[in-house]
């Protein structure tokens, strides 16, 4: 008798899949650490690690709730926390938000899955933007559906190109996704673009998917228009949570909110209440923080403001990159990162999974390349500023060493 040796195969869904943020280059920075070297680590937005915590009455809330979260929930989550998600809606601008338009989701990234998988057929098309968060490129993909990227314009402070957009609708297309404040490029989308992206999407018969989970994360006076305010002949569906505005990234907590013309959606929303189902219901101590963190005082805008820690960080990692002869960068208007350009001529390498490479390898500074979000020109990179001024200033040091070393 003999056993079968065949090899096990992932899915070929996966074959051309990529999520770069945890990436070959993240395997390589684990791999130095365990040979003792440490890196400074740039490259992910999870505020916890740097000692940015949750606020006190979030965790206060979760704890003194534990023992009433041991069974499931509402599939489409706690009644409190819907209805304080409803109240913020409200308190945007948003009237006629109901209960039963909202979910309660383990977090953002599980929200767009589910919406994804309770959307797409084979072959169907969801324009993505580039660059891009690349989960959404990732979701549309698994689900069976082409992502398509339309471009996002740098010279526009990195503002949607809706020629571009438009030019890249076809019969398949689906949906619009908009990632508005905008991870990577710190982009913060005019309102004129935004109520352009809506009348596009009503013409065309698109949903529209707004990830909105940097919506408070704002400098300079920047102001965050909701794609829900402009989205009224077609479904609109807009996301949030706790991860980035409450610093609460691992207590996967976030929400979708319906609006617009949910009476053309009815056999949409069956599906994604499904899958809602399906999943049983999120995390469940989470939900007890929802309300007393929409309701409650935001921290964030100190952070944000010129005094605050997130503001002074932003903008030392801007002054210093653009700095350096070679690098370009748009100034952010929201968001914790920069997206800066790098003349690769100049400093002799290929594309920037090069430099993200031998950056890490020779400084110990671990960024993420522009191609990981999408980005058809191989030549941006993302630095998370998460760390503080003192850490930042020294990876900046070594950035700057490094590009010096590799100039031509």
């Amino acid at each position: 008798m003999y056993l079968c040796r065949m090899e096990i195969l992932k899915s070929q869904r996966l074959n051309n899949l990529r999520y770069d943020i945890r990436g070959p280059v993240y395997e390589k920075s684990l791999e130095l650490e365990s040979q003792g070297y440490k890196i400074i680590n740039l490259n992910i937005g999870n505020p916890a690690p740097f000692g940015f915590d949750a606020p006190d009455e979030i965790v206060h809330d979760i704890i003194l709730n534990i023992r009433n979260a041991q069974g499931y929930a509402d599939s489409r989550g706690l009644f409190a926390a819907r209805k304080a998600v409803m109240h913020y809606t409200q308190t945007l601008g948003l009237p006629g938000i109901t209960i039963n338009d909202i979910f309660i989701g383990n977090g953002v990234s599980e929200l767009i899955l589910l919406s994804m998988q309770a959307l797409i057929n084979e072959g169907d098309e969801v324009l993505v933007p580039a660059p891009d968060y690349p989960l959404w490129t990732t979701s549309v993909a698994l689900c069976g559906g082409k992502p398509v990227h339309y471009i996002c314009d740098e010279a526009a402070d990195w503002n949607p190109d809706l020629a571009d957009m438009e030019a890249k609708i076809t019969s398949r297309t689906r949906a619009i996704v908009v990632i508005n404040p905008n991870n990577p490029t710190g982009a913060v989308y005019d309102k004129s673009v935004i109520e352009g992206i809506a009348r596009l999407a009503e013409r065309r018969g698109l949903i529209v998917f707004s990830d909105e989970i940097y919506d408070k994360i704002l400098y300079d006076g920047a102001k965050h228009h909701p794609m829900a305010r402009f989205v009224h002949d077609t479904l609109c569906i807009s996301m949030g949570g706790l991860s980035k505005n409450y610093r609460a990234a691992g207590f996967r907590g976030g929400w979708l909110v319906m609006s617009g013309a949910r009476a053309k959606a009815k056999s949409y929303i069956e599906g994604l209440t499904l899958m809602a189902s399906l999943r049983i219901s999120a995390n469940v101590p989470t939900q007890y923080a929802i309300q007393t963190a929409l309701g409650g005082y935001q921290s964030i805008n100190d952070l944000v403001m010129p005094s605050g820690r997130l503001y002074k960080q932003l903008m030392l990692a801007y002054d210093r990159l653009t700095a350096i002869p070679g690098i370009s960068c748009v100034r952010p208007k929201g968001s914790m990162y920069v997206f800066p350009k790098i003349d690769l001529e100049q400093f002799n390498f290929v594309d920037d999974n090069e430099f993200v490479y031998d950056l890490l390898s020779e400084q110990k500074v671990l960024v993420v390349a522009g191609q990981g979000f999408n980005y058809p020109h191989p030549d941006h990179f993302r630095v998370v500023c998460l760390p503080t001024v003192d850490e930042l200033s020294l990876a900046m040091d070594r950035i700057e060493a490094f590009l010096e070393s590799r100039r031509k």
